[in-house]
């Protein structure tokens, strides 16, 4: 078996989503478009029955001019045939955008409309090239397709546009597309086909802002993009879109129709009038005339759950659990039959099953925190999205936090990219942790602490923050390693005196979200005043413009001075002078895998989600780690992910891990996987990896 909830993008699985329901839907209404108009009565007819749902639902219509879409194929640069469903829910899905970087991207309409105004005054007959921008910066990377998908009809239209609806299902062109020759159809194509312009996007949400239907209209030339808004004639459509949002939503809920809708569009608001009653809906007297019924309105991340074996969504097929584990989604007795017979026989869910069972008698105890909303965002229906929101985390730091929430107003730090200086630079080293009400981090007390701190209540109690403050989500790392140091170094190392030392040496492997948040470091600085920290931040998924820099923070007055070269030293205030030195704390990055790193060996080295078993570098990392014969300390997602660990160091050195125990100072949001029900937990279970006994010394432990 294996899950990669909580080593996945979250975007992923959220497109994931999108592509599966629109792939349905598109298939549907093609089908509903053929048929005679006794089946859009049916189909009326049953929606007519459904139970009513209280909230209001929003129809918006969303007009795009700018952005462009460029397919791939495989290795190849620029357009092919596109992205097949497998890329998303394939027995092997990719785990990060980066991942589906060589099958599509994005590219700037706008720009390619320049140039072409450019080259025409000049009188060059050459096409405009576009900029390519990095999928992560833009919308999602959606199922595309290089026909505009075709309208179904509802009943009223001619026999004509019926038959011309039934002959397109949208974004499904794939498989026909990749039944074309290959090399002859791509030749030449990279500098001859115009990018996928999505005109348009009809979007059904309630007025919490849970998504229940979304259609795209694809323009397959670049021309279109700016001609009106493309949201003309979308009656037909917009009601099909609407008829399948009732009778299938893709959030959470039974099939419903709503008590009201709003739609956001005037001219469709008008060509409406006349459809929506026939399905017993009542339809607001005036268009939406703003972006959401509600002031905290905010698009939820869905997570519909999933079979594990054959990924099909909760709004095709129903799903329930293995009845002997609880753990494993599947949609029926063939998925079980079919995952419990796996070979060999130690992938088999017959193998794992008792095994998740333990597992899953732990969920109350992960979830046993002493935050007010720790019942809230341990939920198994915790939206995450709606709390940030609801408590104005939309910018700086928080917004790494959620792929939904842009931060409005507020500059976005992209994900895998160097951070800003002016933002490291600033001054205030909470300045990144801050939301939009009063602060969220208060003054740093003027004593050390004097005690070593054990639980989230303890630290938080001594650092003035109030229970309700959801600070513990990003301070989980930083609080993190600081358990490492005080508590699991000192009882499984103690010859090491680590506490003792004035400075200490840390690599943080496979390091990328954590160096996006590279500023909740500085709290170890807090938390370890006697101690001069270096962080070396190493993996090879950071941003290769930043393999080689280094910069130091310094908290002994106002100043921010920058020195030219690499290196980059900034001298930061909380607003308290504390008591004691000077306290540096040095930050340096090697953007490649671990086992090439060169340089001194550090006193500790740290993982945080680390995920042996999904990564190939890992088998050349971990000998090269064991080397060092140097403390090392891992968090994972789950017991599972701790488990599967163990087997891979095992490949990898020969060696094991210690047994995992609950990380005290774990993240409070709960990871909600697609495809299992298993206990949440997102840094928890620290696994020591024992030191290795080629040279016998003082305090050796034996390896597993």
């Amino acid at each position: 078996m294996e899950f990669v909830s909580g080593y996945r993008d979250e975007f992923l699985d959220f497109a994931a989503l999108l592509f599966g329901w629109f792939r349905k839907f598109a298939a549907e209404r093609g089908a509903a478009g053929a048929s005679p108009e006794g089946r859009w009565r049916q189909l009326e007819a049953q929606i007519r029955r459904l139970p009513q749902d209280p909230a209001l639902w929003v129809l918006h219509v969303l007009p795009n001019r700018s952005v462009g879409i460029s397919l791939g194929q495989g290795a190849e640069p620029g357009p092919g045939p596109g992205l097949g469903a497998a890329r998303f829910l394939g027995d092997e899905p990719p785990l990060h955008l980066r991942d589906l970087s060589p099958y599509v991207s994005f590219v700037s309409l706008e720009e390619g409309e320049e140039m072409e105004e450019e080259q025409e005054e000049n009188g060059e007959e050459e096409s405009a090239s576009v900029e390519k921008v990095d999928p992560e910066d833009n919308g999602e990377p959606t199922p595309t397709s290089r026909e505009s998908p075709q309208e179904a009809n509802p009943p009223g239209e001619t026999e004509e546009a019926e038959q011309e609806a039934g002959g397109g299902e949208g974004g499904c062109r794939e498989d026909k597309a990749e039944d074309e020759p290959g090399p002859e159809r791509r030749k030449g194509r990279r500098s001859e086909a115009a990018p996928l312009h999505l005109s348009c996007l009809l979007l059904v949400t309630d007025e919490h802002g849970t998504i229940l239907g979304i259609d795209l209209l694809m323009d397959g030339t670049q021309e279109s993009a700016g001609k009106g808004s493309g949201t003309e004639n979308l009656a037909p459509r917009a009601y099909a879109l609407l008829c399948h949002s009732m009778a299938c939503p893709m959030g959470s809920g039974d099939p419903r129709k709503p008590r009201q809708l709003t739609v956001g569009d005037a001219q469709l608001h008008r060509d409406l009038e006349s459809l929506v009653p026939r399905l017993g809906v009542k339809l607001a007297k005036t268009p939406m005339r703003t972006w959401g019924p509600r002031p905290g309105f905010t698009f939820a991340s869905l997570r519909a759950r999933t079979c594990h074996v054959c990924h099909r969504h909760s709004f095709e097929v129903k799903l329930t659990p293995c009845p002997q584990c609880s753990a494993v989604l599947y949609c029926g007795e063939t998925c079980l039959r079919a995952d419990w017979r796996r070979c060999p026989d130690d992938v088999s869910h017959r193998f794992w099953c008792p095994r998740l069972a333990g597992f899953m008698e732990r969920a109350r105890e992960l979830a046993t925190l002493p935050f007010t909303y720790a019942a809230e965002v341990t939920s198994e229906t915790f939206n995450k999205e709606a709390f940030l929101a609801s408590r104005g985390l939309t910018r700086g730091y928080w917004t790494q936090l959620s792929m939904l929430i842009p931060g409005p107003g507020t500059h976005r730090h992209p994900r895998g990219s160097m951070p800003a200086l002016n933002l490291l630079l600033s001054g205030d080293p909470y300045q990144l942790l801050q939301g939009d009400g009063p602060a969220v981090m208060p003054p740093v007390p003027l004593d050390p602490p004097r005690a070593l701190f054990g639980s989230w209540q303890d630290y938080y109690t001594w650092r003035g923050l109030s229970l309700d403050s959801p600070m513990a989500v990003l301070l989980t790392y930083p609080l993190t390693v600081y358990y490492v140091i005080t508590h699991l170094v000192p009882q499984s190392f103690p010859e090491l005196n680590i506490q003792n030392k004035q400075s200490l040496k840390i690599h943080v492997v496979e390091a990328g979200k954590e160096f996006d948040l590279v500023m909740v470091f500085w709290e170890l600085l807090v938390l370890l005043p006697h101690v001069a920290l270096e962080l070396q931040f190493v993996g090879d998924g950071l941003p290769p413009d930043s393999d080689q820099q280094h910069f130091t923070l310094q908290r002994d007055g106002p100043e921010v001075s920058v020195r030219p070269g690499s290196g980059v030293s900034a001298r930061l205030s909380s607003g308290t002078k504390e008591k004691g030195g000077r306290r540096d704390l040095q930050i340096k990055v090697s953007a490649r895998p671990y086992h090439l790193l060169q340089g001194p060996k550090p006193d500790l080295v740290i993982g945080f989600n680390s995920g042996f078993g999904l990564k190939d570098t890992w088998l050349s990392s971990l000998p090269r780690l064991q080397s060092f014969r140097v403390p090392a300390f891992f968090t994972e997602s789950s017991e599972y992910g701790c488990v599967m660990d163990d087997q891979t160091m095992a490949v990898a050195t020969g060696g094991g891990t210690s047994p995992p125990r609950p990380n005290p100072f774990r993240s409070p949001f709960r990871l909600r996987a697609a495809d299992n029900c298993m206990p949440p937990a997102a840094p928890p279970a620290p696994a020591r990896r024992r030191r290795g006994e080629k040279k016998p010394r003082r305090g050796v432990r034996r390896r597993r």
